[in-house]
C-alpha cells in the first residue's frame, strides 16, 4: 500500500467507525420504539458495553466503502453497516463465553460476561442480533422494500447456520478432530468469511446495483474475508497480547488446526501477497473509485493487530 493510499485509509476507516459509534449509540439510547414494552436498563447496559467499545469498524466501512463505488453510501447504507456491526458485536460477546472461546478480554477491556454475568451476556447477544434486522427492516432505513428484503435474506444467510454460526460449530468441532486443509478452509469461510463477504456484497444490493456487479463485490469479500481469516491465525501465532488486545496463542492451546499452524508463516504470508493481488484485480473496472477497497483488502492481509 502507498503511503498516501495508507493515509487516506486510515482517514476514511476511522471517519467510518466515529460516524457508526454515534448512530449505534442513538440507537441504543434511543426511547422505546413502537411495539416494544420496556428496555431494560442492566440488558442495555450490557448491550452497549458489548457494541461502544471501540474496534476499528472494518465490516461497516466495507459496506460504506462498497456502497461508495455507487455512489450510495449515504445514510440508508449508513443503517446497514450498523446493523451489520450489531451482528457482529452479538458473535464476538458469545464466543468470548466460557462455554465458547472463555475470554476475559475483547478489544483490551473485559469481555461481557465479565463486565456482567453469562446470562446477562447471553441476553445481550440475543438483544444485538435481533436489533439488527429490526435496523434493516425499519422504514428509517430509506430504501425499495425490496431491498431491504434482500439485505434481510444475505445478512441472515451469512450469519446463520450456513454461514457465521455453522461456522462457529465447526470451529469447536475442530477441537476434538482436526480438519484437513480443505475443512479449515470451508469452517473459515463460514466463521469469519461469510460476514466480511456480506458487507461488500451489501453495498451494491444498497445502491440497486446490477447482478454482476453484486457477484463480484461479494467474491472480492470472499477473497479479503479469507485473507482477513489468515492474517488473524498468523498474528494469534506470533503476535503478543498487549498489541492483540487479546489473549493470544489460544488456538494452538486448544488444539485448533489453522492454515497458518499447518503450514507455517512463510507459507501464509506468500497467500496473502496473493489474496491481495485477486482483491485488486476483482476491483479494477471501477477504476480510482475503488483505491479505498483496494487499500482495505492490502490493510486486512498486513495488518499487525
Amino acid at each position: 500500500m502507498m503511503k498516501d493510499d495508507q493515509t487516506a485509509f486510515e482517514t476514511a476507516l476511522f471517519a467510518h467507525a466515529a460516524a457508526i459509534e454515534v448512530l449505534l449509540r442513538q440507537i441504543l439510547d434511543a426511547p422505546l420504539l413502537s411495539g416494544e414494552i420496556a428496555r431494560p436498563e442492566r440488558l442495555m447496559a450490557a448491550m452497549r458495553h458489548g457494541v461502544l467499545n471501540g474496534g476499528k469498524r472494518l465490516r461497516p466501512f466495507l459496506v460504506m466503502e462498497s456502497a461508495a463505488l455507487f455512489s450510495a453510501d449515504g445514510e440508508p447504507a449508513l443503517r446497514i453497516a450498523a446493523a451489520l456491526e450489531c451482528v457482529h458485536c452479538y458473535s464476538l460477546i458469545h464466543d468470548d463465553l466460557p462455554a465458547m472461546d472463555d475470554d476475559d478480554l475483547r478489544r483490551g477491556q473485559p469481555t461481557v460476561h465479565k463486565a456482567f454475568d453469562e446470562a446477562t451476556a447471553i441476553l445481550a447477544g440475543d438483544a444485538l442480533l435481533t436489533l439488527a434486522f429490526d435496523i434493516v427492516a425499519d422504514e428509517a432505513t430509506v430504501l425499495p422494500a425490496e431491498r431491504r428484503a434482500a439485505l434481510v435474506l444475505a445478512l441472515a444467510r451469512a450469519a446463520g447456520a450456513g454461514g457465521m454460526v455453522g461456522g462457529q460449530t465447526l470451529d469447536l468441532e475442530a477441537e476434538r478432530k482436526r480438519p484437513d486443509e480443505a475443512g479449515i478452509i470451508r469452517l473459515q469461510a463460514m466463521k469469519t468469511g461469510a460476514l466480511i463477504r456480506f458487507a461488500c456484497e451489501a453495498g451494491a444490493i444498497v445502491a440497486g446495483a446490477p447482478a454482476a456487479d453484486r457477484e463480484r463485490l461479494a467474491e472480492f469479500g470472499s477473497a479479503i474475508g479469507l485473507a482477513f481469516q489468515l492474517a488473524d491465525d498468523l498474528l494469534d501465532l506470533t503476535a503478543d497480547e498487549k498489541r492483540m488486545g487479546k489473549a493470544t496463542k489460544k488456538d494452538a492451546a486448544a488444539g485448533k488446526a489453522t492454515l497458518a499452524a499447518l503450514n507455517g508463516p512463510d507459507w501464509t504470508r506468500e497467500q496473502l501477497h496473493g489474496l491481495i493481488d485477486q482483491a485488486h484485480a476483482l476491483l479494477e473496472p471501477y477504476g480510482e473509485q475503488a483505491a479505498l477497497l483496494k487499500a482495505a483488502a492490502t490493510f486486512v492481509a498486513t495488518r499487525n493487530s
